[in-house]
């Protein structure tokens, strides 16, 4: 059975065919296999087909037609925990968090954190609920989804914003051109619409001493600096050479 769905695999151009065929041996003794490994040939990525992603020592639960979390992401999620477990019982918000994934793994590293998460998309806030729990996650467009009671009492943000430019969409692999939502892929001309929307009114939001970390591409640092420094905030960038990933990481400025 198994050098079967190994040969349809690689035949539909699936490069790890012998890994995702033990997955879907796995997840088909609770369903129908041969529908789990069809829906994969046609090209629906394994994390929705199979319901769950395995990401930085969590189990994350998917649905059909959510953002899969990357692995790139772990990097974001190694700053917001390095910096929740300094201070005493941090409010971390998971902004843009489509499944939940980023404040999950950062709840499983830093227990005593108060985490709330927002997403606009109702597909990802039904999934991001059966993630972190119902009253955690609150649906609506960045802040205007948020609790007014967070205003200047933010410890961690975590922005997990879209930063494709619109113009490499169609560049994109069909996976994620095909199944997850535009929404959470898009980020505008220059990529960095909505981190401008984040980065706005961040300083309203944040505690003194809060950080605002979102995912970016190295060709955006400047701009991003720069958008950070028209709204208030000092900005760092952070990069993880073996994820190939950047974060840019701002702080309100003290003296603006």
């Amino acid at each position: 059975m198994i050098s079967d769905i190994v040969g349809r695999l690689r035949a539909a151009g699936c490069v790890f065919a012998e890994d995702e065929a033990g997955v879907l041996i796995e997840a088909g003794r609770h369903g129908d296999l041969d529908a789990l490994v069809a829906r994969r040939i046609a090209g629906e990525p394994l994390e929705q087909v199979v319901g769950y992603a395995d990401f930085c020592g969590v189990r994350v639960r998917l649905r059909p037609g959510v953002f899969v979390p990357r692995v790139r992401s772990e990097l974001l999620v190694r700053i917001a925990s390095d910096e929740a477990a300094e201070a005493e019982a941090a409010r971390v918000v998971d902004l843009c968090c489509g499944s939940g994934a980023l404040g999950l793994a950062v709840r499983h590293r830093v227990p005593g954190i108060t985490l709330a998460a927002a997403d606009i998309d109702p597909a990802a806030v039904a999934c991001a609920r059966d993630n972190l729990g119902a009253d955690v996650v609150h649906q609506g467009d960045l802040y205007d989804a948020l609790p007014s009671h967070l205003r200047h009492r933010i410890d961690v943000l975590i922005a997990n914003v879209p930063y494709v430019a619109t113009k490499h969409i169609p560049y994109l692999p069909a996976e994620a051109r095909d199944h997850e939502p535009r929404t959470a892929l898009d980020g505008g001309d220059d990529g960095l619409r909505i981190f401008r929307a984040v980065a706005g009114p961040a300083r309203g939001w944040l505690a003194p001493t809060g950080l605002l970390v979102s995912e970016i591409t190295e060709a955006q640092i400047g701009r991003a600096c720069a958008i950070a420094d028209e709204n208030g905030l000092t900005a760092t960038i952070a990069s993880d050479d073996d994820l190939d990933a950047y974060a840019i990481i701002a702080r309100p400025d003290p003296a603006r």
